[in-house]
């Protein structure tokens, strides 16, 4: 009898330890303590650390210097903004007509010299 209390005690403890580890998964399936965010564009988890194009912020608030990710739509209509400050995921800017100037209301988005990007917030730019 003590055998099996103690065996269901063990199994028990078991299944619930199991359960917390690697249990971070958001609601589409992506695992934070990995390094994945969910993308709405890509419509898949990806590691906002390894985009090519990131942008540094202009004018630190602290003693450090946060960046940006930048991911593109296959048809470059929209563009996905995972700020720092974003808490609840990323931000969808979409292109005005034929121009490349990508907008969601205060933020704007638009080429910088020859390969690089702008975001602007209430046309003061934030990242680079």
């Amino acid at each position: 009898m003590k055998k099996s209390i103690l065996f269901s005690a063990m199994l028990l403890c078991s299944f619930a330890f199991a359960q917390k580890v690697g249990g971070d998964k958001d609601v589409h399936g992506c695992k934070g303590s990995a390094g994945y965010t969910y993308s709405q564009v890509k419509k898949d988890c990806v590691r906002v650390f390894e985009q090519k194009i990131k942008l540094t912020e202009v004018k630190p608030k602290g003693s450090s210097t946060s960046m940006t990710a930048i991911i593109f739509s296959k048809d470059m209509k929209k563009a996905e903004v995972f700020l720092p400050e974003q808490n609840t995921g990323s931000l969808i800017l979409t292109k005005l007509g034929k121009g490349k100037v990508w907008k969601n209301g205060k933020y704007i988005l638009a080429p910088y010299k020859k390969t690089g990007y702008q975001l602007k917030k209430d046309n003061v730019v934030i990242y680079q």
